[in-house]
């Protein structure tokens, strides 16, 4: 375990001095601070709490940025250290590859939840102090986007590391995390759209479009914070949705939780039996 924690201590090191912690929180906190700021002509008007207003807007905003920074976290974890002969280095050392790969994701996974946490906190803060002061009772459906924000990034993160483990070059691997990347955050749910305006609900029935949902890391992500909470759900427009959704809080996180798993998993049996 001691191997895995200095790999996790150098890749949060390397990480906060190439300034990806300040860069990835301070242009989170912006986004959300922008976010939360127009949309609080709408709290005026119909007293929604600011916070509620920017988690609907952040819903949408994270599933297309947080794994695009979650991607080009990982995409070279593996075959950028193989190409550079760090890796080789690395492993002359008594360390397990799959505790390389566990200190490595942990690592990342630090970077991404000190980022995410400290830059939506901060613009959570700012808002609520900016609208009258602090109302913890408004916090709920906040910190819960914050945790579904981080599990959706460990799960391009895992996926990323399976694209590194595959392929021989880096720029391969940029190439394939950029087409993971447009697949699951904006084509899937466009073809999907498309295939229910053609089917009219004929075939795809709401049992079925749920299960279609779970294949899909952001739906699940979008699913959790949108219809999780009733006044987020109903500020949203997803009231309706939530009502028809038969899977529970509990199970759509361990839907996360196993796009999370497997992939890493995946990554780590090919490592495993990749030559250096």
């Amino acid at each position: 375990m001691s191997a895995i924690f200095i790999i996790l201590h150098k890749e949060l090191r390397d990480g906060l001095r190439n300034r990806w912690v300040l860069a990835v929180t301070l242009l989170l906190t912006a986004l959300a601070l922008a976010l939360g700021f127009l949309g609080s002509a709408p709290t005026g008007a119909v007293k929604v709490d600011p916070l509620t207003v920017t988690v609907v807007s952040l819903s949408s905003l994270s599933i297309f940025l947080v794994p695009l920074i979650a991607l080009l976290l990982s995409f070279d974890a593996v075959v950028g250290e193989v190409e550079r002969g760090t890796m080789a280095l690395l492993l002359s050392y008594p360390v397990a590859r799959w505790q390389v790969m566990v200190g490595k994701f942990l690592g990342h996974l630090a970077i991404l939840t000190l980022a995410t946490t400290l830059g939506y906190g901060l613009a959570g803060i700012t808002l609520q102090w900016a609208h009258g002061g602090i109302d913890f009772a408004a916090w709920g459906p906040f910190v819960f986007l914050i945790v579904a924000s981080v599990l959706l990034g460990a799960s391009f993160l895992a996926m990323g590391y399976l694209v590194s483990s595959l392929v021989a070059e880096r720029a391969t691997a940029a190439g394939i995390a950029i087409g993971v990347w447009l697949l699951l955050v904006v084509i899937y749910d466009m073809a999907l759209l498309g295939l229910l305006v053609a089917d009219q609900g004929r075939v795809i029935t709401a049992p079925l479009l749920n299960t279609i949902l779970l294949f899909n890391p952001t739906d699940v992500y979008r699913l959790l914070n949108l219809t999780g909470y009733e006044n987020v759900a109903m500020f949203a427009g997803m009231a309706g949705l939530s009502e028809q959704i038969d899977l529970s809080r509990a199970a759509l996180l361990a839907v996360q939780l196993l796009w999370i798993i497997v992939p890493f998993a995946l990554a780590t049996a090919v490592f495993r039996r990749r030559p250096l």
